[in-house]
């Protein structure tokens, strides 16, 4: 029998206790052995040849705040999303937005070395889990967008702009900020970037989620909106106008919006099957215990 409170801190799925592991595992090895850290951390200067870095980089920490903050963060946030995703797309999601945010960390740091001509740009190990975290992130604002967060009263949508304002705000105070700044606002990008356009939905054979519900005007205030829609939406048919053309027989309009109809019952399935593991989840404390009140009264109505 569980005792109160305790279920909040179990059912972690087992993909992200592996996960887990490995970030212990890579933070102990730098700790213990810090030559590997100029071979695992994302370097720009050494990158060539050393491109493993794009991958490595991301599943270790240097801090131990680090490694403590990234383990926690995952283990509850996969909780929710890999009943959601499917534990291969979970997995396929964190090796994509780890790979493409490290990708883009480097070419910014060599682009503003070119134009600073300071070399911390091209030394500075740039390594950790939040560029995936910040991509989660996005992903709880993609399933329960109008949960609200116990203790912070505020919904999961704005969960990845809070974070990103916070620790821009930081970033005036930090002497780091370079380390991980650039990390967290790539990573939430890259995150959306994946879910609106590239994750795979099997019940409809399409990809992505092109609901106006998660556009990417959505990280901002309403009354920034009417600015962001036009600028977002030329660099959508830039990057994606040759696929929505293939694919106005699935139910898209060639524009880029979504035919009526076309994904806004896949948007509340999505959305329904996030606050139904939501639930489950929170749930758990309140269900076993009457879940055991029960199998006692069968037990007693059995020996009658």
């Amino acid at each position: 029998m569980s005792s109160p409170g305790t279920s909040m801190f179990t059912n972690f799925t087992r993909l992200c206790k592996g996960l887990a592991l490995v970030l212990v595992v890579g933070h102990l090895v730098v700790q213990f052995i810090p030559a590997t850290v100029p071979y695992l951390a994302l370097i720009p200067a050494r990158t060539i040849p050393f491109a493993w870095n794009l991958i490595t980089s991301g599943y270790f920490e240097l801090s131990v705040y680090g490694v403590v903050f990234s383990t926690v963060s995952l283990l509850f946030m996969g909780k929710f999303l890999e009943p959601v995703w499917g534990s291969k797309e979970f997995l396929k999601f964190i090796f994509v937005v780890n790979f493409l945010t490290y990708l883009c960390v480097f070419v910014t740091a060599i682009a503003l070395y070119y134009i600073t001509r300071l070399e911390i740009y091209l030394y500075m190990p740039f390594a950790g889990f939040h560029g995936v975290l910040a991509g989660l992130l996005v992903g709880i604002k993609q399933i329960i967008p109008d949960q609200e967060i116990l203790l912070l009263k505020i919904k999961a949508k704005w969960l990845p702009s809070i974070m990103l304002i916070l620790s821009i705000a930081s970033s005036f105070f930090t002497l780091d900020s370079a380390a991980y700044l650039p990390t967290l606002i790539f990573g939430t990008y890259m995150g959306w970037l994946y879910l609106r356009y590239l994750q795979r939905r099997p019940e409809t054979k399409l990809r992505g989620d092109p609901s106006d519900d998660f556009a990417f005007s959505t990280f901002f205030p309403d009354f920034l909106r009417p600015v962001i829609d036009p600028v977002a939406l030329i660099f959508h048919r830039m990057l994606c106008g040759r696929s929505n053309a293939t694919s106005e027989d699935h139910g898209y309009s060639t524009s880029g919006a979504p035919l009526p109809g076309s994904d806004s019952a896949e948007a509340s399935r999505r959305r329904e099957r996030g606050a139904r593991a939501l639930e489950e989840r929170l749930g758990t404390e309140r269900l076993v215990p009457a879940r055991n009140k029960d199998e006692l009264q069968s037990d007693a109505l059995d020996s009658v």
